[in-house]
């Protein structure tokens, strides 16, 4: 049997794990696997690599990942979807494993529902899949992300400034909910929250009186009174492009304002994407890799693996692409126990 791959959406750590656990996986069913090119822009364009063990052989702790992606929406590229299908033929592809977060596999459900023999893996860095538990490259880049608070701290203190980290989540606030929450800020906000930015200024300069400085995370997608009439740019899934909005500055600035205490910014951005995956992300990644090759040798087309406890299950891809998992009330509730 010949199994394409393929990477879709934002990079995470954790990718290049599911590849490997995959390919070793395959390599106990005699399966050949085709590495498809960023995403489904390359099977659009029909573009390849080789993908078996030697290249598999020392991506163990690497971060990114080695098929390249992109935000390739095929549905929205003239005759994408008829190129798609006619690639996988001339490719010889018996099946296809598609990685990727709420786009790619919203993608892989549709062709899935026109035929097309896929199964699917969760990533997303947001942890912004309903239907898992968990998906690998959120720890990593909540670890990198409390690192840079724990930073901001010693040097906000040492200067008796309130800092604002601002961190990646487009619609879903795990990573700074997760960061403020484990890093000890003072205030969170988040997309799934109307921002109340007199109680937080209020709550930041007890922190700042009583500790010296004050911390702050901000999701990327936070909704603050000043973007009401921006114009935003979106991508070919239709999801606003956030890099113009610049949430800590604009912020910043609020509070500064309205503290009177001078306030300083960090966006870490594209570092939380990059670099060595944690022990959980590496395992999680392996785990679902084998399993996406289990549910091809199985025939169990449209489906998806995912983390339920500690199992890796599988839930079909109609239901884990259905709805978003957002903040709810009771995470929210749990983070401003700390906001004192």
């Amino acid at each position: 049997m010949k199994v394409g791959i393929l990477t879709g959406g934002g990079d995470c750590p954790g990718l290049n794990q599911a590849i490997r656990g995959a390919v070793l996986k395959g390599i106990d069913f005699n399966f050949e696997f085709a590495g498809i090119k960023d995403g489904w822009a390359g099977l659009i364009k029909g573009e390849t690599m080789p993908l078996g063990l030697q290249e598999v052989d020392d991506v163990v702790s690497c971060g990114g990942t080695i098929l390249g992606t992109s935000r390739t929406n095929p549905y929205k590229k003239e005759g994408g979807v008829e190129k798609v299908k006619d690639n996988m033929k001339k490719l010889g592809l018996d099946a296809l494993i598609a990685i990727g977060g709420e786009d790619t596999l919203g993608v892989a459900n549709k062709f899935f529902k026109e035929g097309v023999k896929v199964v699917g893996v969760p990533k997303t860095m947001d942890n912004d899949l309903s239907a898992t538990d968990y998906t690998f490259g959120f720890d990593t880049s909540v670890t990198l992300a409390v690192e840079a608070l724990e930073r901001l701290r010693d040097t906000g203190r040492s200067h008796h400034r309130i800092m604002v980290l601002e961190v990646m989540g487009r619609h879903a606030g795990w990573v700074a909910l997760f960061t403020g929450i484990a890093g000890g800020a003072d205030w969170v906000l988040l997309p799934e929250k109307k921002p109340d930015i007199e109680e937080m200024c209020e709550s930041l300069k007890k922190a700042w009186k009583r500790k010296g400085v004050g911390l702050v995370v901000a999701s990327e997608g936070t909704d603050l009174p000043q973007f009401k009439d921006m114009k935003e740019e979106k991508d070919a899934f239709g999801h606003m492009i956030l890099k113009k909005r610049g949430v800590a500055d604009t912020l910043a600035e609020d509070i500064e304002k309205r503290t009177g205490i001078e306030t300083r910014t960090a966006v870490i951005g594209h570092m939380q994407r990059g670099g060595p995956p944690t022990l959980f992300d590496r395992i999680l990644g392996l785990r679902v890799g084998v399993k996406a090759v289990e549910l091809v040798k199985e025939g169990k087309f449209g489906m998806m693996a995912c983390l339920r406890g500690n199992a890796i299950e599988t839930v079909p891809l109609e239901e884990a692409v259905a709805k978003l998992k957002i903040v709810d009330d009771a995470w929210w509730n749990l983070a401003r126990v700390f906001f004192k």
